[in-house]
């Protein structure tokens, strides 16, 4: 099943994919639950298909106006260097356990949407990267890495854009990684149920139509369960709460020479099974 965030009528909801459609399923559950995370965190996503299947309150897919499949997580980790070659690339060595830096909800970007470049004073040095993002469905804390994947919702697709200088001001990620609508999701979740290993998915980058990254997430170095065993030993996962597991070789700054995207430019995060995640770069107006 695929479950989307979307505006319709000029109001967000969400619903789910039928076919070409975008079905609404606010009309029908949005008293109850107001949101998808809502939704995930009341356990109503089981027994939705019926209703996705009559094809009422539908959109276009192509028409659709898509928000952040998760438009107000709890909390968003991303983990750093988690695949050996993008590892080696990065001259970092091998760590004992996950590099762990958090995003903020509000630099959030859904599918085709426009994602921003800082004005150029600021920094040209603006990267992609393609990762899996894992949404968690059901909370806890110290979860166990062996019933670590009953904890998630789905997955969906992530380009995590970095400011590359920001990011290397300090040894903290916090700056290159928090800038204005740079954090693309989307564009749509796709239920636990259709992804029994998230571990053996084919995923790219493309820019302007080029393949930039090519990897599987069979090479990530810790893998989901681990992730979410780790970090519910320190803090406690909601339903709705992301974690982006990383992203492979092939980067812009690693490149020789390097290649950074700026406006104009259109970026493809494609992961096997979820779809193509698509944005194109504008400059941030503020």
């Amino acid at each position: 099943m695929k479950l989307a965030s979307f505006v319709k009528d000029g109001k967000a909801t969400y619903g789910g994919l039928y076919e070409d459609r975008l079905v609404d399923l606010g009309p029908k559950f949005g008293s109850r639950f107001p949101d998808l995370k809502t939704l995930i965190a009341g356990g109503g996503t089981s027994g939705l298909a019926p209703f996705i299947g009559t094809g009422k309150d539908w959109m276009p897919l192509q028409a659709g106006d898509f928000l952040p499949v998760i438009p107000n997580p709890g909390k968003i980790f991303c983990i750093g260097v988690n695949y050996a070659d993008h590892q080696k690339e990065m001259g970092r060595s091998k760590a004992e356990y996950p590099t762990i830096f958090l995003r903020f909800p509000d630099t959030l970007v859904g599918h085709e949407k426009a994602a921003w470049v800082p004005k150029a004073y600021v920094s040209t040095m603006v990267d992609y990267e393609c990762e899996l993002l894992v949404v968690i469905g059901k909370g806890g804390r110290h979860i166990e890495a062996a019933r670590a994947l009953d904890h998630v919702a789905g997955y969906t697709c992530f380009n995590d854009i970095s400011i590359r200088d920001w990011q290397r001001h300090t040894t903290q990620f916090t700056a290159g990684k928090n800038f204005p609508r740079t954090g693309a999701v989307g564009p749509w979740l796709v239920t636990s149920d259709e992804i029994p290993d998230p571990h053996a998915l084919a995923i790219r980058t493309r820019l302007n139509g080029q393949v930039m990254q090519e990897a599987n997430t069979s090479e990530l170095i810790f893998k989901v369960p681990e992730l979410i065993a780790y970090l519910s030993s320190f803090t406690a996962l909601s339903p709705g709460d992301l974690i982006a597991t990383g992203t492979p070789a092939g980067v812009g700054f690693a490149r020789n020479p390097p290649v950074f995207m700026k406006a104009g430019d259109v970026v493809e995060v494609e992961i096997e099974g979820i779809g193509v995640l698509r944005n194109r770069l504008e400059a941030d107006p503020s």
